[in-house]
């Protein structure tokens, strides 16, 4: 690698650490192409990436950036998965790593603070944005649900009280 394909690639994991919501560290090795493949486009899916590194190259490109303190785990065949969601990374990672233990989680950053595997996966295990969206949502269309169900059911009694003096005059 020449000097300028260097400062490209310090320039695209520069940028990738100051787009990335949540990032994790792990190592690769013995994972076969398709289990790679599997993996990004599981990342896809989720609007995460897979990115082989330069454990060197990381380095310099993490500095000065909020996953700073990631450059210990930068050591042996390492790649990142990263994202702009917070929990959509370390979610596909932890799950990819149940099912292939050719993966092994070192540890990540979600912003300034560094995770252990631990907290990777307290992490993994929070749900998404879009399911806290829809959660949300639920959550202030449900008072309205009720006031509606509140005020309707002073007429379903008024109609039942009715019904009732009708049938025992009859």
């Amino acid at each position: 690698m020449n000097r300028t394909e260097k400062q490209e690639a310090i320039a695209h994991y520069n940028g990738m650490f100051n787009d990335s919501g949540s990032v994790v560290v792990c190592h690769y090795q013995g994972l076969t192409v398709k289990a790679l493949n599997d993996l990004r486009s599981r990342l896809r899916a989720e609007g995460g990436q897979f990115t082989v590194t330069k454990n060197t190259l990381a380095k310099l490109a993490a500095k000065d950036t909020d996953y700073e303190g990631l450059n210990d785990l930068f050591v042996g065949q390492t790649g990142i998965v990263y994202s702009q969601d917070p929990v959509a990374a370390a979610k596909v990672a932890y799950n990819f790593a149940k099912d292939n233990d050719k993966l092994v989680i070192l540890g990540g950053g979600l912003g300034a603070k560094v995770l252990d595997k631990d907290g990777v996966e307290a992490l993994a295990k929070l749900p998404s944005l879009d399911e806290v969206r829809g959660k949300l949502v639920g959550l202030l269309q449900a008072p309205a649900t009720q006031i509606a169900r509140v005020l309707q059911a002073p007429a379903q009694a008024m109609v039942g009280v009715t019904q009732a003096y009708g049938q025992k005059e009859a």
